[in-house]
């Protein structure tokens, strides 16, 4: 269906009572959002309580809305929407939690904060309130703004894959179980191999151990990372295991480089 279409759909119904519109209020993050016939634009939002939603926010585009400005993707905010019986709700009000002021202004950050917004916005199912998923987001997001550790987004995304119940087997050699002498992994295979069994990339023991903390509750360590091999390596292993999942590749970032 059109975007005019749904735009017509939505207006000719809420006007004539035929959908049944619950208030209802939670907090969000910005996920997406895109145009909707002159001065409307779509809204995809994940919420504290209620999953991913979708809402239209009317007249935002206007030049004077400051309405518009609070549901830009990144934003985190307090919301009061309606839901309808159809697809799309309907956004009233919102109020600012966190701006994200510095990731707003830096395109470096902004890059790094859209790739998790996009990957998210991927595996998060409409209305399926998930309150992990939405605290790894906004964790990061807060993490990001504030100091921008160069492991922090392959984090996210390891741990997302984890959540998820994706995430690679770093643990012992996922052909004949030995716990000794992991040389490498693949991603298609799910997970690492001994010296013995070795398919898939070279991974060193330092990048292994990173993963493992990632994984393993030693995450803030983990982000004090500065050797650049170790961050490289985790960040294409990171990148390549979601890409591989999703089925599709990340628009929003390139993988870290030499």
């Amino acid at each position: 269906m059109q975007l005019r279409s749904i735009k017509i759909e939505i207006d000719d119904l809420a006007a004539s009572g035929a959908v049944e519109m619950a208030l209802y209020r939670d907090d969000g993050i910005v996920l997406r959002t895109w145009k909707l016939g002159e001065s409307d634009r779509i809204v995809v939002i994940l919420t504290k309580e209620n999953g991913k939603v979708r809402v239209v926010a009317k007249g935002v585009r206007k030049t004077k809305s400051k309405f518009g400005a609070r549901l830009e993707p990144t934003s985190h905010v307090s919301l009061q929407l309606f839901s309808g019986k159809g697809e799309l709700g309907i956004a009233t009000q919102a109020e600012t939690i966190d701006s994200f002021q510095n990731i707003r202004t830096n395109p470096d950050l902004f890059s790094e904060a859209s790739a998790m917004l996009e990957v998210v916005d991927y595996v998060a199912p409409d209305d399926s309130p998930d309150s992990i998923r939405y605290k790894m987001l906004l964790g990061a997001l807060r993490t990001l703004d504030e100091k921008k550790p160069p492991l922090l987004v392959p984090a996210f995304f390891l741990k997302l894959l984890e959540h998820e119940g994706l995430g690679p087997e770093l643990g012992y050699c996922v052909k004949c179980a030995n716990t000794e002498n992991l040389a490498s992994l693949s991603i298609g295979e799910g997970g690492v191999f001994c010296k013995d069994c070795q398919r898939g990339r070279k991974i060193s023991s330092a990048s292994l151990a990173v993963m493992r903390a990632i994984l393993g509750g030693g995450l803030n360590k983990a982000l004090e990372i500065k050797d650049e091999k170790i961050i490289v390596e985790v960040d294409r292993i990171a990148h390549e295991a979601m890409e591989f999942h999703i089925e599709r590749k990340i628009r929003s970032r390139r993988v870290m480089d030499t």
